[in-house]
């Protein structure tokens, strides 16, 4: 799989806090990043077609 990228703009609390967390738990930004996409529930629309 190859990589892709993205750019997010947030404040500079965010940023840090992020930063924190990572270094607390011992995890990179990218895998703190991932755990909370991976989290993140799709609501079902009814359309037996998406994926």
């Amino acid at each position: 799989m190859k990589d892709k990228y993205i750019r997010v703009r947030t404040s500079e609390r965010r940023l840090n806090k992020l930063r924190l967390y990572a270094s607390v738990t011992e995890k990179t930004m990218t895998q703190v990043i991932d755990k909370c996409i991976d989290s993140l529930k799709i609501p079902n629309t009814g359309n037996s077609d998406a994926r």
